[in-house]
């Protein structure tokens, strides 16, 4: 699936008030979703020590994935809010990331760097 194309196809199941003029609720679902993907790794670690991607169950890989896709659907939400593709957020952080890379700035703090 492409990045615009999964954009597009989630709008269909987004119901929030003010759809459309809201970018409020998809920030605080994305927030709260990514949220859920640290609570369920911080408890792998905690009730069974598997602090390693080669140590997931296929259960656990599940689960996540099922949290990173609830990720994936608010910032869908979030970039279709302010009016902005995926497309062109994927294009803009390569570029972002490969800039930094060239310039020895992958490290360090800032959002500018």
């Amino acid at each position: 699936m492409h990045f615009n194309d999964y954009q597009t196809e989630s709008r269909v199941t987004a119901q929030y008030p003010d759809i459309g003029n809201n970018f409020i609720f998809p920030t605080l679902g994305l927030v709260g979703e990514a949220g859920e993907v640290a609570e369920k790794i911080k408890k792998l670690i905690r009730d069974t020590a598997t602090d390693t991607p080669a140590e997931l169950s296929e259960t656990d890989r599940v689960e996540i994935t099922k949290e990173l896709g609830d990720v994936l659907w608010y910032l869908a939400q979030l970039a279709t809010e302010i009016g902005v593709s995926f497309d062109t957020i994927a294009e803009t952080n390569l570029a972002k990331t490969r800039s930094r890379q060239v310039r020895g700035q992958i490290g360090g703090e800032g959002d500018n760097r």
